[in-house]
């Protein structure tokens, strides 16, 4: 047989044999059924069609207690390095013939942001940034209709906020138990990110209990991956019920947007501070009178103790409630209450959501040995912080507070030391680059400062042009600067 009579009879086999094949279904063809077997199956089909009735449900349950915040700010100009540029003629050929406020001047700010109906006479639970120094806010509900917002209260200390509409029978939103999550429970978060009214986004519950974040003073987050981003703020975060178990209040971002890490003011503190905000018209906290640190392994070690969680007491301020009940230095607290004290923020969270006045038990290890005993809180000393931008002198700019007992706590600060804390310092202050903040001031111009009172009046007095001596105790010392005007 010749090569190409072979190669002939070879080619023809080889396409009876792809022939019998592709018939057989085997081999995917124009005719064969593959594609039909390789479709979604009906089970796959009836699970994402059940998923998605129900965050369809969920949405139809908690979207309409949402709202879309904006408020208009009134924001002071400040000298800039462009003066009069502002106004030149080249500088409006390219920029437009407009008018620019110019430095000293003043010109109006929007922003936007989300809330949660939490009465049905028109109570909203939202941010303290979202309205904080707003002079007109306006709420516009699910349904398009609009109201005029008015701050009934706030607590810097938690970011929340109440304002109010006049308007009845409003879908307030159904109230979980936050205290109920479990890491990886699903959950949504609705808001009107970058101003997108009613937008939902489904994720999962990352981590619970994040504190230390520096964001409030006192700190429970939680923390998901649901996308949250500039105008979710305010908004509600909901499990699987529909029911709210967050208020959607801050991202970790190197951009500025979304990046999986989100945190959420969790609802069962939210809520106590919101009605104590409605009924009282302000917040009241529980005090101890302690400060308190984490428990780490080498602590626990020389402590003689097996714990390896708890608030162990630093400091026991005098004539306060945790001295009245027998607590000392050293003590390790491990139980509040009934409930478990995992960390210092966990205690300071448990103390401050417990009504002033009311008695508490305790668990606590002193020298090895479990104890138990009770303790009737006090009331926190209230916030009072001084305004930044009332004086004129090289303190303009600096915002101050009382040193009260959760600010030494946080700050690390003994009782010794007398004076008041830096807040912020405000960009282009003298100060900046000077004081910051946590630094406590004691002096001024060698006048002692033991509180705000003193503070306040002592920079009233400075004037204008003068240059500031100040001594300050910053990381365990103590430091005189000068901020000169």
């Amino acid at each position: 047989m010749s090569r190409a009579r072979f190669v002939a009879l070879a080619c023809r086999i080889l396409a009876a044999a792809a022939f019998c094949l592709v018939s057989a279904g085997f081999i995917p063809g124009v005719n064969s059924s593959y594609a039909e077997e390789k479709g979604v199956s009906g089970e796959a089909r009836e699970f994402l069609s059940r998923l998605s009735r129900s965050l369809s449900e969920i949405a139809e349950v908690a979207s309409p207690s949402v709202v879309n915040v904006s408020t208009v700010t009134t924001v002071n100009i400040e000298e800039t390095p462009f003066g009069e540029f502002f106004n030149d003629p080249f500088f409006r050929k390219f920029f437009g013939d407009r008018d620019h406020p110019a430095p000293g001047g003043k010109f109006k700010s929007a922003a936007l942001g989300s809330g949660v109906i939490v009465s049905r006479d028109g109570y909203i639970l939202t941010n303290l940034h979202v309205v904080q120094n707003a002079d007109e806010i306006k709420v516009t509900l699910n349904d398009k209709r609009e109201f005029r917002g008015k701050v009934i209260g706030t607590d810097p200390q938690t970011d929340i906020a109440v304002i109010r509409i006049e308007a009845k029978d409003l879908p307030a939103a159904r109230m979980g138990k936050s205290s109920a999550l479990r890491t990886g429970d699903v959950v949504i978060a609705i808001g009107n990110p970058f101003g997108l009214n009613q937008t939902i986004t489904m994720g999962i519950v990352s981590a619970i209990g994040r504190a230390d974040l520096g964001i409030t003073d006192y700190e429970d987050f939680i923390q998901t991956d649901a996308a949250v981003n500039p105008g979710n703020s305010g908004g509600a975060l909901v499990n699987i019920n529909g029911e709210l178990i967050g208020i959607n209040t801050a991202i970790a971002s190197t951009s500025g947007g979304y990046m999986g890490v989100g945190f959420a003011i969790p609802s069962d503190m939210a809520n106590t501070v919101a009605q104590s905000i409605i009924k009282t018209g302000k917040v009241s906290r529980g005090w101890m009178g302690v400060s308190i640190q984490d428990l780490t392994p080498d602590l626990a070690k020389f402590l003689d103790t097996r714990e390896q969680r708890g608030a162990l007491v630093t400091e026991v301020m005098k004539n306060s409630p945790a001295e009245k009940s027998g607590l000392q230095r050293g003590d390790l607290i491990v139980e509040f209450d009934g409930k478990r004290v995992e960390s210092a923020s966990s205690l300071r969270n448990m103390v401050g959501n417990t009504a002033p006045g009311k008695s508490a038990s305790l668990r606590f290890i002193r020298n090895g040995k479990e104890m138990t005993g009770s303790i009737t809180l006090g009331e926190l000393p209230g916030r009072k912080v001084a305004d930044r931008d009332t004086v004129s002198n090289a303190l303009i700019g600096v915002e101050v507070q009382e040193l009260t007992p959760v600010a030494r706590e946080r700050a690390k600060i003994p009782d010794e030391v007398k004076g008041v804390i830096v807040v912020s310092v405000k960009e282009k202050s003298p100060a900046q680059g000077v004081l910051m903040k946590n630094d406590v001031i004691t002096e001024i111009n060698r006048q002692p400062v033991g509180g705000l009172a003193d503070y306040e009046r002592i920079v009233t007095s400075l004037r204008p042009d003068a240059n500031i001596l100040l001594l300050v105790y910053r990381n365990g010392g103590y430091s005189y600067l000068m901020i000169k005007r």
